[in-house]
Protein backbone atom coordinates (compact mmCIF):
# COMPACT_ATOMS: atom_id res chain seq x y z
CA UNK A 1 0.00 0.00 0.00
CA UNK A 2 1.47 3.14 -0.92
CA UNK A 3 2.26 5.36 1.97
CA UNK A 4 -0.13 8.09 1.17
CA UNK A 5 -2.98 5.54 1.93
CA UNK A 6 -2.45 4.71 4.80
CA UNK A 7 -5.12 5.80 7.87
CA UNK A 8 -3.86 7.32 10.85
CA UNK A 9 -6.39 7.58 14.47
CA UNK A 10 -5.09 10.17 16.01
CA UNK A 11 -6.73 10.26 19.76
CA UNK A 12 -6.77 13.22 21.89
CA UNK A 13 -7.96 13.26 24.97
CA UNK A 14 -9.46 17.15 26.36
CA UNK A 15 -10.10 18.42 29.32
CA UNK A 16 -10.90 22.47 29.54
CA UNK A 17 -8.54 22.73 26.70
CA UNK A 18 -10.17 26.06 25.09
CA UNK A 19 -7.10 28.50 25.56
CA UNK A 20 -4.53 26.01 23.40
CA UNK A 21 -6.93 23.32 21.25
CA UNK A 22 -7.33 25.65 18.40
CA UNK A 23 -3.83 25.89 17.78
CA UNK A 24 -2.88 22.11 17.70
CA UNK A 25 -5.82 21.31 15.71
CA UNK A 26 -4.25 23.97 12.83
CA UNK A 27 -0.91 21.82 13.39
CA UNK A 28 -2.38 18.27 13.14
CA UNK A 29 -4.49 19.99 9.78
CA UNK A 30 -0.81 20.88 8.83
CA UNK A 31 0.64 17.22 8.62
CA UNK A 32 2.21 16.41 5.75
CA UNK A 33 0.27 12.92 5.89
CA UNK A 34 -3.44 13.73 4.28
CA UNK A 35 -5.39 10.70 5.86
CA UNK A 36 -5.85 11.77 9.33
CA UNK A 37 -9.04 10.54 11.62
CA UNK A 38 -9.56 12.48 14.78
CA UNK A 39 -11.00 10.97 18.08
CA UNK A 40 -11.37 12.88 20.68
CA UNK A 41 -12.53 12.18 23.99
CA UNK A 42 -13.66 15.12 26.05
CA UNK A 43 -13.57 14.42 30.11
CA UNK A 44 -16.04 16.80 31.08
CA UNK A 45 -14.59 20.20 30.06
CA UNK A 46 -16.68 23.28 31.42
CA UNK A 47 -15.22 26.01 28.91
CA UNK A 48 -15.50 26.21 25.17
CA UNK A 49 -13.48 23.36 24.32
CA UNK A 50 -16.48 21.45 22.84
CA UNK A 51 -17.96 23.98 20.46
CA UNK A 52 -14.31 24.25 19.14
CA UNK A 53 -13.99 20.50 18.29
CA UNK A 54 -17.86 21.09 17.28
CA UNK A 55 -16.70 23.95 15.04
CA UNK A 56 -13.76 21.95 13.42
CA UNK A 57 -15.87 19.26 12.04
CA UNK A 58 -16.63 20.96 8.76
CA UNK A 59 -13.58 22.35 8.56
CA UNK A 60 -11.30 18.93 8.49
CA UNK A 61 -10.47 18.32 5.22
CA UNK A 62 -8.12 14.72 6.24
CA UNK A 63 -10.36 12.45 7.31
CA UNK A 64 -13.29 12.36 10.12
CA UNK A 65 -13.59 13.94 13.39
CA UNK A 66 -15.33 11.78 15.85
CA UNK A 67 -16.29 13.35 19.25
CA UNK A 68 -16.93 11.61 22.46
CA UNK A 69 -17.63 12.19 26.46
CA UNK A 70 -15.06 10.91 28.59
CA UNK A 71 -15.28 8.15 31.51
CA UNK A 72 -14.47 11.25 34.08
CA UNK A 73 -11.86 9.83 35.76
CA UNK A 74 -8.86 11.38 34.90
CA UNK A 75 -6.44 11.44 31.92
CA UNK A 76 -5.09 8.12 32.17
CA UNK A 77 -9.03 6.75 32.18
CA UNK A 78 -9.63 9.00 29.33
CA UNK A 79 -7.04 7.74 27.41
CA UNK A 80 -7.45 3.75 28.10
CA UNK A 81 -11.02 4.56 27.08
CA UNK A 82 -10.05 5.50 23.57
CA UNK A 83 -7.36 2.60 23.31
CA UNK A 84 -10.32 0.24 23.96
CA UNK A 85 -12.78 1.52 22.03
CA UNK A 86 -13.18 -0.74 18.54
CA UNK A 87 -14.70 1.41 16.42
CA UNK A 88 -11.25 3.18 15.84
CA UNK A 89 -10.29 1.56 13.37
CA UNK A 90 -7.08 2.94 11.03
CA UNK A 91 -3.71 1.76 10.26
CA UNK A 92 -1.46 3.69 13.02
CA UNK A 93 -2.14 4.92 15.92
CA UNK A 94 -0.91 8.22 18.04
CA UNK A 95 -1.88 9.79 20.87
CA UNK A 96 -1.98 13.90 21.28
CA UNK A 97 -2.77 16.33 23.87
CA UNK A 98 -4.85 19.34 23.55
CA UNK A 99 -2.59 21.97 23.84
CA UNK A 100 0.67 21.09 21.85
CA UNK A 101 2.06 22.09 18.56
CA UNK A 102 3.19 19.06 16.12
CA UNK A 103 6.12 19.79 13.55
CA UNK A 104 4.41 18.94 10.14
CA UNK A 105 6.20 15.44 9.52
CA UNK A 106 5.54 14.63 13.17
CA UNK A 107 3.43 11.66 11.75
CA UNK A 108 5.13 11.07 7.99
CA UNK A 109 8.28 10.58 10.04
CA UNK A 110 7.20 7.75 11.93
CA UNK A 111 5.72 6.15 9.15
CA UNK A 112 8.75 6.16 7.06
CA UNK A 113 10.21 4.64 9.86
CA UNK A 114 7.87 1.64 10.80
CA UNK A 115 7.37 1.10 7.03
CA UNK A 116 11.04 -1.10 7.25
CA UNK A 117 9.04 -3.49 9.61
CA UNK A 118 6.65 -6.43 8.60
CA UNK A 119 2.94 -5.66 9.91
CA UNK A 120 3.20 -8.33 12.85
CA UNK A 121 5.62 -6.65 14.32
CA UNK A 122 4.54 -4.54 17.31
CA UNK A 123 6.24 -1.14 16.58
CA UNK A 124 6.19 2.37 18.73
CA UNK A 125 8.03 5.35 17.90
CA UNK A 126 8.55 8.39 19.81
CA UNK A 127 10.26 11.14 19.82
CA UNK A 128 12.04 14.23 22.32
CA UNK A 129 10.13 17.51 22.60
CA UNK A 130 10.79 21.16 22.68
CA UNK A 131 9.52 22.98 25.25
CA UNK A 132 7.35 26.76 24.90
CA UNK A 133 5.71 28.69 27.16
CA UNK A 134 2.56 29.30 27.10
CA UNK A 135 2.56 32.01 24.78
CA UNK A 136 4.23 29.73 22.35
CA UNK A 137 8.00 30.56 22.92
CA UNK A 138 10.28 27.80 22.77
CA UNK A 139 12.54 27.31 25.81
CA UNK A 140 14.47 24.09 25.77
CA UNK A 141 14.44 20.93 24.42
CA UNK A 142 13.63 17.17 26.77
CA UNK A 143 16.63 14.95 27.57
CA UNK A 144 18.47 13.60 24.43
CA UNK A 145 18.27 9.99 25.72
CA UNK A 146 21.36 7.84 24.11
CA UNK A 147 20.39 4.12 25.75
CA UNK A 148 18.41 1.66 23.29
CA UNK A 149 14.55 1.75 24.48
CA UNK A 150 14.13 -1.74 25.95
CA UNK A 151 11.71 -3.61 28.76
CA UNK A 152 15.03 -3.39 31.10
CA UNK A 153 14.53 0.38 30.84
CA UNK A 154 11.02 0.81 30.76
CA UNK A 155 10.51 -1.27 34.07
CA UNK A 156 12.02 1.66 35.75
CA UNK A 157 11.58 4.77 33.50
CA UNK A 158 8.99 6.18 30.93
CA UNK A 159 11.39 7.87 27.86
CA UNK A 160 8.27 8.40 25.24
CA UNK A 161 6.03 11.34 25.72
CA UNK A 162 2.32 10.33 25.11
CA UNK A 163 2.17 13.32 22.45
CA UNK A 164 5.17 11.51 20.60
CA UNK A 165 4.04 8.61 20.25
CA UNK A 166 2.94 6.57 16.96
CA UNK A 167 1.60 2.63 16.91
CA UNK A 168 1.28 0.36 14.44
CA UNK A 169 -1.99 -1.76 14.37
CA UNK A 170 -0.25 -4.41 15.99
CA UNK A 171 1.31 -2.72 18.90
CA UNK A 172 -2.81 -0.95 19.06
CA UNK A 173 -4.24 -4.32 19.34
CA UNK A 174 -1.85 -5.68 21.35
CA UNK A 175 -1.91 -2.29 23.88
CA UNK A 176 -5.83 -3.04 23.68
CA UNK A 177 -5.35 -6.49 25.09
CA UNK A 178 -3.17 -6.04 27.62
CA UNK A 179 -5.51 -2.57 28.64
CA UNK A 180 -8.58 -4.42 29.14
CA UNK A 181 -7.48 -6.61 32.22
CA UNK A 182 -6.19 -3.34 33.98
CA UNK A 183 -5.84 0.11 34.52
CA UNK A 184 -2.48 2.34 34.40
CA UNK A 185 -0.30 4.96 36.16
CA UNK A 186 -0.10 6.47 32.68
CA UNK A 187 -0.62 5.51 28.77
CA UNK A 188 2.36 6.44 27.70
CA UNK A 189 4.49 4.40 30.07
CA UNK A 190 2.51 1.68 29.78
CA UNK A 191 2.44 1.46 25.64
CA UNK A 192 6.56 1.61 26.78
CA UNK A 193 6.26 -1.60 29.02
CA UNK A 194 3.69 -3.63 27.01
CA UNK A 195 5.05 -3.04 23.08
CA UNK A 196 8.95 -3.90 24.82
CA UNK A 197 7.39 -6.95 26.88
CA UNK A 198 6.03 -8.53 24.36
CA UNK A 199 9.38 -8.66 21.95
CA UNK A 200 8.07 -5.31 19.88
CA UNK A 201 10.81 -2.72 18.59
CA UNK A 202 10.41 0.73 20.10
CA UNK A 203 12.39 3.69 18.33
CA UNK A 204 13.28 6.88 20.10
CA UNK A 205 13.67 10.06 17.46
CA UNK A 206 16.12 12.64 18.50
CA UNK A 207 14.87 14.93 16.83
CA UNK A 208 12.00 17.12 18.79
CA UNK A 209 8.88 16.75 16.76
CA UNK A 210 6.55 18.22 19.14
CA UNK A 211 6.32 21.50 21.32
CA UNK A 212 5.80 20.62 24.44
CA UNK A 213 3.61 23.65 25.89
CA UNK A 214 4.48 24.23 29.94
CA UNK A 215 2.37 25.31 32.06
CA UNK A 216 2.96 27.31 35.61
CA UNK A 217 0.83 24.44 37.06
CA UNK A 218 2.93 21.75 36.12
CA UNK A 219 6.42 23.82 36.15
CA UNK A 220 8.28 20.64 36.05
CA UNK A 221 6.48 18.53 33.57
CA UNK A 222 8.57 19.11 30.93
CA UNK A 223 12.47 17.82 32.77
CA UNK A 224 14.29 20.21 31.21
CA UNK A 225 15.27 22.05 34.27
CA UNK A 226 17.74 21.26 37.35
CA UNK A 227 13.96 22.43 39.07
CA UNK A 228 12.44 19.54 37.23
CA UNK A 229 15.42 17.08 37.91
CA UNK A 230 15.20 17.89 41.89
CA UNK A 231 11.57 17.05 41.83
CA UNK A 232 12.04 13.54 40.41
CA UNK A 233 14.56 13.01 42.38
CA UNK A 234 12.36 13.89 45.59
CA UNK A 235 9.34 12.07 44.43
CA UNK A 236 11.93 8.88 44.10
CA UNK A 237 13.07 8.98 48.04
CA UNK A 238 9.61 9.56 48.87
CA UNK A 239 8.40 6.81 47.19
CA UNK A 240 5.76 7.71 44.59
CA UNK A 241 8.01 5.74 42.35
CA UNK A 242 7.46 2.91 44.37
CA UNK A 243 3.75 3.37 44.02
CA UNK A 244 4.21 3.96 40.25
CA UNK A 245 6.20 0.57 40.29
CA UNK A 246 3.63 -1.65 42.26
CA UNK A 247 0.78 -0.38 40.06
CA UNK A 248 3.29 -0.98 36.65
CA UNK A 249 4.01 -4.63 37.86
CA UNK A 250 0.77 -5.53 38.56
CA UNK A 251 -0.55 -4.73 35.38
CA UNK A 252 2.07 -6.65 34.13
CA UNK A 253 1.83 -9.40 35.91
CA UNK A 254 -2.37 -9.66 34.89
CA UNK A 255 -0.75 -9.88 31.16
CA UNK A 256 2.19 -11.97 31.80
CA UNK A 257 1.16 -14.48 28.87
CA UNK A 258 1.86 -11.53 26.63
CA UNK A 259 5.74 -11.12 27.33
CA UNK A 260 8.48 -12.89 26.13
CA UNK A 261 10.15 -15.22 28.00
CA UNK A 262 13.61 -13.28 28.72
CA UNK A 263 11.01 -10.24 29.73
CA UNK A 264 9.26 -12.45 32.56
CA UNK A 265 12.52 -13.19 33.70
CA UNK A 266 13.62 -9.87 34.09
CA UNK A 267 10.35 -9.12 35.55
CA UNK A 268 10.91 -11.65 37.90
CA UNK A 269 14.09 -10.94 39.39
CA UNK A 270 12.91 -7.10 39.69
CA UNK A 271 9.97 -7.80 41.53
CA UNK A 272 11.46 -10.29 43.91
CA UNK A 273 14.89 -7.62 44.39
CA UNK A 274 11.98 -5.29 45.29
CA UNK A 275 10.81 -6.69 48.42
CA UNK A 276 14.26 -9.26 49.45
CA UNK A 277 16.44 -8.19 51.87
CA UNK A 278 19.46 -5.74 51.36
CA UNK A 279 21.81 -8.85 50.06
CA UNK A 280 18.94 -10.04 47.57
CA UNK A 281 18.20 -6.50 46.20
CA UNK A 282 22.24 -6.03 45.89
CA UNK A 283 21.93 -9.50 43.85
CA UNK A 284 19.06 -8.98 41.72
CA UNK A 285 19.11 -5.38 40.66
CA UNK A 286 22.44 -6.12 38.19
CA UNK A 287 21.08 -9.84 37.58
CA UNK A 288 17.96 -7.87 35.79
CA UNK A 289 19.97 -5.63 33.91
CA UNK A 290 17.33 -2.86 34.60
CA UNK A 291 18.74 0.76 33.60
CA UNK A 292 17.89 4.23 33.65
CA UNK A 293 18.82 5.93 29.94
CA UNK A 294 21.91 8.32 32.09
CA UNK A 295 24.54 7.32 34.50
CA UNK A 296 23.38 9.40 36.90
CA UNK A 297 19.50 8.38 36.59
CA UNK A 298 20.64 4.84 36.74
CA UNK A 299 23.03 5.21 40.03
CA UNK A 300 20.17 7.31 41.38
CA UNK A 301 18.06 4.22 40.72
CA UNK A 302 20.42 1.99 42.70
CA UNK A 303 20.42 3.95 45.76
CA UNK A 304 16.65 4.00 45.63
CA UNK A 305 16.63 0.39 45.33
CA UNK A 306 18.34 -0.29 48.53
CA UNK A 307 16.51 2.01 50.18
CA UNK A 308 13.53 0.28 49.69
CA UNK A 309 11.83 3.58 47.58
CA UNK A 310 11.27 1.84 43.99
Amino acid sequence: MDRADLRIAVLMGTKDGAAFIDEQLQSLLAQSHPLIDLWISDDGSVDGTVPIIEAWKSRWTKGRVTLVEGPHRGFAANFRSMILDRRIDADFYAFSDQDDVWEPDRLESAIQWMQAFGAETPLMFCSRTATMTETGSLVGQSPLFRRPPSFRNALVQSIAGGNTILLNRTARDLLARASARTGFVSHDWWAYLVVTGAGGVVHYDPRPLVHYRQHAANLVGANVSWLARVSRLGRLFKGEFADWTDLNLAGLAVNRDLLTPDAAACLDLFASGRKGSLFQRLRTLPASGVYRQTLAGTLGLYLAFVLGRI
